[in-house]
């Protein structure tokens, strides 16, 4: 078996048969990315300039056009382009009806305080407002450049004008038998009035006569059914390989005369609304669950934020569309092409599997086969750490099903922050209340967009006899926690699990994260205060392993940052990794830059808002920042301090966290970084998967001084694949999931001499 201290040369042959390009071991840092140097006369920036901040709403846009631009990225599947298209849709539909609305309701109150870049709430909107239509225009030439692709492969949005008469005849069949029964046509009057557009709804605007000659104009409207699928798939002879679609529009468009009978059709146009989809909750509600679900109606009643319009809607139609919503100019967008790119999603179509990622099945981590599949007896044996979604989420739900059913379990506590719907986590937690064990269940009603979900989880869970609790008014409780306690051989012994992501079998499959068992008893002395912080208010002094924020986390990343630089000071290696999805808190970047100046070496992975300046002289030399976009999403939150001996090595202080490094999450939200002691464990997290994400190129964007990125693909090796850490993940086992058997080896990515 090939150890991971030692060379991966004679695996070449192997891998080379499975796919999977090998590599010579190399340090793990960004040896083989190339950071563009700073030019010579670069501008050096104060640790007192706002400067020193890239702006978080910007970094996010940053992030999405990555997103979008992996959609022409060729070493993707066609499908597979085309959603990252539709994601950076949905993606930028989500900021606007958050962040947006946020700035916006700022501004309009006269608000002029700057973030911590420099900027007011104006000034952030006009430079969001540049940027997001550079971005839908870049989302819509990708989606232009992918047509003629796809229908090269038999894929094609079809034009109604090119309808044959076949395709017309069944399309009229489908539209009367399956659309205009759902349709309601609006005729705009003073009796009619402009109706309430829902958010992220599509609709069409008329301008229609009547025909003969007591020709009357009418203004006219109908909401597309969102119930509906948007686009139409037509019949193909048996046998084709051709898939075609109508989208929705376009067939309503078709028949018109249907709804509209009598009436000629002068100009008619598509348009789309996002809406304010903030919540703002009463402090002193007296019934929290009633004021989320009256909070909840109030959002669906938002204040239109953006509308979208399509280029052929006459201007006259588009000027009434937007004074009807109380929309200016300033606010309305002309799209040409795809009116809400999201829904491209809805044409990935099943029966063309060569067009898409092949699948990928996640691995049974063996060492549970070594035990029959009892998890309580292989966490006793030893931790684990699962890496999701390469090994399976199922292990994290039968956790929860195997102290359901164990006579021998007598409690169990759970955070529930994000989970799917008909949950086999919240089935497990409701069968072991009616089996009469004590479940405590927290369920975090200030979720966005999951706030309606987890209220009818809770009346669940309630109904089966668990305790539901819901945290606290002000702060969002993210931890992501699980207990089980348990009476072993006359003792009571308590399990736990601390993960970096939600407890969701569905996201489990495409997130990256890290789900950590141990029977460690002073982790489970911890996890119970910190349950008890939460259900009862009680603030725990004496956490001995495990840091919680707001209390307690942010401290001692602080406190780490500042041992490293002093270790740099003092001419000991001094160095540290960071895997986090977004990084803005002030003190922390602040705290990063500290540690640069005085020597300490970090490399970060961040996938999406980043504050941090790196590679600025005089201020972050030292720091390089990466952004890691590929097939899975990035998810896992670690962070690694050399504490002397440098990066990996055996006196690293090693944690993993619900917590990624922004305000909200270090100050206003219940947040757990847990320390990793096992070394097997310590092993999986340093040699493999931050080695892997450390080396990737494939996925990598790195970050420059002036807050662009570089694709990392530009660092391939003359005859070699750029290295991808999602196909190394799927190809190797994780180090603590292994079973005696020791099957599938895991080649070196660190050079000896680095551990």
């Amino acid at each position: 078996m090939v150890s991971t201290f030692e060379t991966a040369a004679n695996d070449a042959p192997r891998l080379a048969e499975s796919g999977v390009q090998a590599h010579r071991p190399v340090s793990a840092d960004f040896l083989n990315t190339k950071v563009k140097p700073p030019a010579a006369d670069a501008p050096r920036i104060a640790m007192d300039d706002v400067e020193r901040f890239i702006n978080r709403e910007l970094s996010w846009l940053s992030f999405n056009r990555r997103v979008v631009d992996e959609a022409s990225n060729p070493r993707h599947p066609l499908l597979e382009r085309l959603r990252f298209v539709a994601i950076s849709g949905n993606n930028l539909d989500e900021f606007y009806t958050v962040r947006v609305a946020g700035l916006r309701e700022l501004a309009s109150a006269g608000v002029t305080k700057p973030s911590i870049d420099g900027r007011t709430p104006a000034e952030q909107l006009r430079a969001i407002d540049i940027d997001c239509r550079s971005l839908m225009e870049t989302a819509q030439q990708c989606w232009e450049d992918l047509r003629p692709m796809l229908e090269e492969e038999g894929i094609a949005l079809v034009d109604p004008r090119m309808l044959s008469v076949e395709d017309r005849a069944w399309l009229d069949e489908a539209f009367m038998s399956g659309v205009f029964p759902v349709l309601s046509p609006l005729a705009i009057d003073p009796a009619h009035p402009f109706p309430f557009v829902p958010s992220k709804s599509l609709a069409m605007a008329l301008h229609l006569r009547r025909k003969g000659d007591d020709a009357e104009d009418l203004s006219a409207l109908t909401i597309i059914p969102s119930q509906i699928d948007r686009f139409t798939r037509l019949p193909e002879p048996e046998g084709s390989n051709r898939v075609r679609f109508v989208a929705l529009e376009d067939m309503i468009g078709l028949f018109l005369d249907r709804i509209f009978p009598g009436y000629e059709v002068i100009g008619k146009g598509v348009f789309r609304v996002l809406r304010d989809s903030d919540i703002e909750i009463e402090e002193e509600a007296e019934d929290l669950v009633r004021e989320f679900e009256t909070a909840l109606k109030r959002r669906r009643r938002g204040e239109v934020i953006r509308l979208k319009v399509s280029t052929d809607t006459p201007p006259a139609l588009s000027a009434w569309i937007g004074r009807e919503l109380g929309v200016g100019p300033e606010d309305i967008v002309s799209v040409s092409g795809m009116v809400g790119v999201a829904d491209l999603e809805k044409m990935i179509v099943e029966d063309k599997p060569h067009l898409r990622w092949k699948p990928y099945t996640p691995r049974q981590p063996e060492r549970l086969k070594d035990f029959n599949n009892d998890i309580f007896a292989a966490i006793r044996s030893k931790e684990i750490l699962l890496h999701h979604p390469y090994e399976t989420f199922d292990s994290v739900v039968q956790f929860l099903r195997q102290a359901a059913r164990d006579p021998d379990v007598l409690a169990i506590k759970q955070t529930l922050y994000r989970t799917s719907s008909q949950s086999p986590i919240v089935e497990a937690l409701c069968e072991a209340a009616e089996l009469g064990k004590q479940v405590t269940a927290l369920v975090e009603l200030k979720a966005r967009f999951d706030e309606a979900a987890n209220i009818v989880q809770a009346r669940q869970l309630e109904r089966a006899g668990a305790q539901v609790v819901y945290g606290f008014i002000d702060w969002k409780t993210h931890a992501k926690m699980s207990v089980v306690v348990r009476r072993e051989q006359g003792k009571l012994v308590t399990y736990t699990h601390f993960g970096t992501g939600n407890y969701h079998p569905i996201t489990a499959k495409f997130y990256t994260d890290l789900s950590y068992f141990s029977a460690d008893p002073t982790l489970a002395r911890d996890a119970g205060r910190i349950f008890n912080f939460v259900t009862g208010y009680a603030e725990p002094r004496d956490l001995e392993k495990v840091a919680v924020a707001p209390l307690t986390l942010k401290s001692t990343i602080l406190r780490h940052l500042e041992e490293e630089a002093d270790h740099a000071r003092a001419g000991r290696p001094a160095q540290v990794w960071i895997k986090v999805n977004s990084i803005i808190e002030e003190e922390v970047v602040d705290a990063l830059y500290s540690a640069s100046q005085a020597g300490v070496k970090i490399d970060m992975i961040v996938r999406g808002i980043c504050g941090v300046r790196p590679g600025v002289p005089g201020l972050s030399e030292n720091i390089r920042v990466k952004s890691v976009i590929g097939r899975f999403l990035e998810h896992s939150r670690i962070m690694c301090f050399g504490a002397g001996g440098g990066l990996p090595g055996e006196q690293a202080k090693i944690y993993i966290s619900s917590a990624d490094l922004m305000g909200r999450n270090l100050n206003r939200r219940v947040e757990t970084l847990c320390p990793i002691e096992n070394k097997t464990v310590r092993r999986q997290i340093l040699n493999q998967i931050m080695a892997a994400n450390l080396r990737d190129e494939a996925n990598s964007w790195i970050l420059q001084a002036d807050g662009s990125y570089i694709h990392g693909n530009h660092a391939m090796r003359d005859g070699e694949d750029p290295f991808d850490c999602h196909e190394f993940f799927m190809r190797y086992p994780s180090l603590s999931g292994r079973g005696r058997a020791g099957t599938g080896d895991v080649p070196n990515l660190i050079e000896p001499k680095d551990v």
